[in-house]
């Protein structure tokens, strides 16, 4: 009986250096099965005749047809397989016009020649997870929309003023601060939902089973803990927002995933021009007050209860009034079963008084426990 061998992500490499490509196949070559052509006309070529290429890694200055060009061929193609491939553009140096420029073509990613492998290799790991997720829900459309009921929603995260970050501290703080939000996404969200790689200080979260409500809690809630983060750099203290696109297929089921993409991102756009630190959906800014009672906790009770067993119950008490309303149909399941008046009515009413007590006293505290890290 044979044994079958799991295909490794294909990734093509586009250079026309021997050297380059040589080192990036060695850096890379035990993660992603690599096909390699000497510049953009034949890598062009390469993606029409192979649909199994995940990933394009591209130098700019080439002879035919340079990274650029092919960078707008991909994104002007008619195959929704070429079109949408994510497109890591690798230069020998940390130019800023060439950076803008990559990024208004449509690059995926961009890094320079000589980056540590570790870096290299988590994100073309990133940029494959993207490439396969795209794929499989394409691919599943029907069955996934059966399945959720329509509901998959897309978050697109962005760092508000990235480029200027990088301008004023250099590139490399502008790195730590896109691995710190990598990081802290990485943490916080469900394992069914997927973190992609859009751009340096940009990510998207694909989230299977959740509405625009339960994003949009999410996007709150992501938002409140990235302020509370400050940068120390020599003498400069940097604090960091975010601004987030929502976009559901619920009520659409027909929207493909790179619809979704593009119209949180066209959402991200709306709340910069609105001067950041937003979260923003069809409807408009989000906020908690506009968010569904029952989506706006939709995963927070076990938070809540991982917070008072460790010691900490100043968050859960502000929030009682919610997590009363959250488990309130579990509460009269219980009543109904074990049939015993659990003065539910009174429960929710002291509840609501607690909560507004709460919150008006809270309204004058300041913490002064601000978590720093050095770059």
């Amino acid at each position: 009986m044979s044994e079958v061998v799991a295909q490794l992500p294909r990734v093509l490499i586009v250079d026309d250096s021997r050297m380059v490509r040589a080192s990036l196949v060695k850096q890379i070559r035990d993660k992603f099965d690599v096909r390699e052509e000497a510049d953009g006309e034949a890598g062009w070529q390469s993606l029409l005749l192979d649909p199994t290429i995940e990933v394009v890694i591209s130098d700019i200055g080439m002879p035919r047809l340079d990274g650029f060009g092919l960078l707008s061929r991909i994104r002007g193609s008619r195959l929704s397989r070429v079109n949408s491939l994510p497109v890591l553009i690798i230069s020998g140096e940390d130019e800023n016009d060439a950076r803008m420029k990559a990024q208004a073509l449509g690059a995926t990613d961009f890094i320079t020649k000589g980056t540590p492998r570790v870096e290299l290799v988590a994100r073309i790991e990133a940029l494959a997870k993207l490439a396969q997720t795209r794929r499989e829900l394409e691919e599943s459309r029907e069955q996934l929309v059966r399945r959720n009921q329509g509901d998959v929603s897309v978050m697109v995260i962005q760092v508000d003023g990235y480029d200027k970050i990088c301008d004023m501290y250099g590139h490399s703080v502008g790195q730590l601060v896109h691995r710190k939000l990598s990081k802290l996404l990485s943490a916080k969200v469900r394992k069914e939902d997927t973190i992609a790689h859009l751009a340096e200080g940009q990510f998207a979260v694909i989230s299977p089973s959740a509405d625009l409500d339960a994003c949009g809690a999410f996007a709150l809630r992501l938002r409140r803990a990235i302020e509370t983060i400050v940068m120390t750099y020599k003498e400069h203290r940097i604090r960091i927002s975010l601004t987030v696109g929502l976009a559901s297929a619920h009520g659409d089921p027909n929207l493909s995933l790179e619809e979704l993409l593009q119209l949180a991102a066209a959402r991200v756009a709306d709340g910069v021009l609105m001067g950041g630190n937003r979260v923003v959906s069809e409807s408009g800014e989000v906020n908690a007050d506009n968010i569904g009672r029952f989506s706006r906790l939709a995963v927070s009770v076990d938070h809540a209860l991982t917070q008072i067993r460790t010691g900490s119950k100043d968050e859960p008490r502000k929030r009682l009034r919610e997590l009363v309303q959250t488990v309130l149909p579990l509460l009269e399941l219980m009543e109904m079963e074990f049939h015993v008046d659990m003065h539910l009515a009174q429960l929710l009413e002291r509840a609501q008084v607690t909560s507004l007590d709460t919150m008006h006293s809270s309204e004058t505290v300041v913490s002064n426990a601000t978590p720093q890290w050095r770059g």
